[in-house]
């Protein structure tokens, strides 16, 4: 069966007034693709009446007789009056074939009424929506099938700097991307071909450049409108810019990142601690077990020297240099004991023991360690300078404990600086207010520590000297003292330049107080 012919019906309007001109208007630009009709013809005796002369710039056929549009050439279904006069709506009945039909004014004129009540109402609504819209802080645009803007909001206009007329028309890859070409879809992903594609609303994050250059972050939702044959007759565009929010976003990221960061940094920390406390449990344990060993020869020697001192004392000795082999003694005395009290200190480790704490001077204690060790810096070629504050308050310490650490240090740096061919030991001593502790830096030019031995310096058994040398204690137990004093040690070095020891002791609280 073939389709049916699609008919359209052919009006001619007699009578060329106000309100011909006015039904003209309308029913020509506002209503011509939603009726299936055509007004071909107006006629009315007046050729300069406004309903005649818009006619003719409408390209309509005008007549002053009406008579003439029952031509068959007019081939008309409807005639409308356009003039209340009871005179022509007779002559029009009795004269017009009956294949045309008639609508008199009065009854035009109500249904007319009433369209542009209704019109009225629709302008007033539509006016409302425009402001509420309008309103919307969000971009929202109405876009056809083949991507061209047709529709706009304020929040739009105002935000991206456009004027309607140059928007309006214009392709939505040339407002956002000022490009006179359809998107590659390889590069980007078309939110308006997504919705042809799958049939359904598509939501987005984009990344546009504004008028400005400046980039801007938007949640793009595109609606579809559908005909009733099922085709898209427009699109709803609406954006959100979503900057901020992702500024926001960006910046909680980077906080946690940082807080991941330190967090484990400071578990590596602690991890290490830990370590090395394990470590120096391992030691207490090995130093309980031989303290009694060790002491037994050191009483020993102690009695011997303090025989030797009575025979001096007692018989007296025809020597030259009686004076200074009693200064050796002494010497040997002073430090027979500070090795029995080194042993002692390996106790404390295990937690066996006390340390005995007093009122201690850093830098007494820094120029009795350069003294002692006076004779290994010159035989080594270290050269020392320093630097001690002389307002440098007193702390409360154990004093054989600090000066086994800077016996230790200086020991240590004298060998490097040898190692070196000769060099500068540098010491300084300052005192912070800001934390109430005092500071004592020992900085030599010797040959440094590689940078992968450096964060096992201070672990139990470890060292870098030849054998017969060193059992690597030296720093470990010198990391222990200066924790139990509450303090910290840190080492800064680099092959090659030298070596720095950082001791850092507070003034009043220290954990060593306690047992």
């Amino acid at each position: 069966m073939l389709p049916k012919k699609h008919v359209i019906m052919n009006i001619a309007l007699i009578g060329g007034g106000t309100f011909c001109k006015d039904f003209l208007t309308k029913s020509t630009f506002e209503y011509r693709h939603e009726i299936d009709a055509k007004i071909i013809a107006v006629a009315d005796p007046d050729h300069d009446a406004p309903g005649i002369l818009f006619a003719e710039k409408l390209g309509l056929k005008t007549e002053t007789d009406y008579h003439r549009l029952y031509s068959p050439d007019y081939d008309l279904q409807l005639l409308i009056l356009m003039t209340p006069e009871m005179e022509i709506l007779e002559d029009v009945l009795a004269t017009k074939p009956k294949n045309i039909r008639l609508l008199s004014f009065q009854t035009f004129e109500i249904l007319w009424t009433a369209i542009s009540l209704e019109e009225r109402k629709l302008r007033e609504r539509t006016k409302e929506i425009e402001t509420i819209i309008d309103g919307i802080r969000d971009f929202i645009l109405v876009l056809t099938p083949d991507m061209k803007v047709v529709e706009v909001n304020e929040a739009f206009l105002q935000k991206t700097g456009y004027s309607r007329k140059n928007v309006i028309g214009k392709k939505c890859y040339q407002i956002y991307h000022k490009i006179d070409h359809p998107c590659d879809e390889s590069k980007v992903d078309c939110p308006l071909k997504d919705v042809i594609r799958n049939k359904r609303q598509c939501r987005q994050v984009q990344t546009r450049r504004m008028p400005n250059g400046e980039k801007r972050y938007y949640e793009v939702n595109i609606y579809p409108i559908w005909e009733k044959d099922g085709k898209i007759s427009k699109f709803i565009h609406i954006s959100k810019d979503i900057s901020q929010s992702k500024q926001e976003e960006a910046e909680i990221t980077r906080r946690l990142e940082k807080m991941v960061e330190e967090r484990t940094k400071q578990l590596k920390e602690t991890h290490a601690k830990l370590l090395h406390q394990d470590k120096m449990a391992s030691l207490g344990k090995l130093s309980a077990s031989v303290v009694h060993e060790i002491n037994n020869p050191i009483a020993g020697i102690l009695n011997l020297i303090m025989l030797m001192k009575r025979i001096i004392e007692e018989d007296g000795l025809n020597l030259k240099k009686d004076n200074q082999f009693g200064q050796y003694l002494d010497l040997m005395e002073t430090e027979t004991r500070r090795t029995s009290r080194i042993v002692s200190n390996l106790l404390a480790f295990s937690r066996q023991s006390r340390m005995e704490l007093k009122k201690i001077n850093i830098n007494q204690l820094i120029e009795k360690t350069l003294f002692l060790n006076s004779n290994l810096l010159k035989i080594d070629g270290a050269r020392i300078e320093t630097k001690l504050d002389q307002k440098l308050p007193d702390l409360k310490g154990s004093e054989d404990q600090i000066l086994q650490v800077f016996m230790n240090i200086v020991s240590n740096a004298a060998e490097a600086i040898e190692s070196a061919g000769g060099g500068v030991l540098n010491i300084k001593t300052s005192h912070s207010l800001k934390k109430n502790t005092v500071k004592a830096i020992f900085k030599d030019t010797g040959i440094g520590i590689p940078q992968d031995n450096i964060p096992k310096v201070f672990e139990p058994f470890f060292t870098t000297k030849k054998k017969g040398k060193g059992v690597g204690l030296g720093l470990s137990v010198a990391y222990g003292i200066i924790e139990e004093h509450g303090g910290a040690i840190n080492v800064k070095s680099a092959e090659g330049k030298g070596t720095s020891f950082s001791i850092e002791l507070p003034i009043h609280a220290i954990s060593a107080a306690k047992k």
